[in-house]
């Protein structure tokens, strides 16, 4: 299984969303959700959660999530987030990784992602249409 996922904000801290793709053996899922007013590295590391939520319903044995973000990518490699900010995501995504047989993480550019970034910033315009 195959995650793209990316957190965005209009500011930071400013309205954020959640972009997802899931793609696996007869799986193809794009999820795009508002989240409120968040920064950017939070909204990064709740793409990953609920992105990791959303695949072990289909209980793989392999997956490979790409992410544009450092921060959250090192955290997760580190098992520790710097920002105290960010461990309680961080306690949640790591007992989700130790469910999957298989996990890999990787850091690609922002313009390899532009599927995700494009659901987290639709993400971010519904939550403004809500707010009007």
């Amino acid at each position: 299984m195959e995650i793209y996922v990316d957190g965005a904000s209009a500011g930071n801290p400013g309205p954020s969303g959640v972009g997802i793709v899931i793609t696996a053996d007869g799986v193809y899922e794009q999820i795009s959700i508002p989240l409120g007013i968040l920064s950017n590295h939070e909204a990064e590391f709740i793409a990953i959660k609920m992105a990791l939520i959303q695949a072990v319903t289909y209980e793989p044995t392999f997956i490979r999530l790409y992410s544009d973000s450092k921060v959250a990518i090192e955290a997760i490699e580190k098992r520790y987030a710097k920002n105290p900010l960010f461990q309680p995501h961080l306690d949640s995504i790591l007992p989700l990784i130790e469910s999957i047989d298989l996990f890999f993480i990787q850091w690609i550019p922002s313009a390899s992602n532009k599927k995700a970034d494009d659901l987290a910033r639709q993400a971010i315009q519904k939550s403004k249409k809500k707010s009007l």
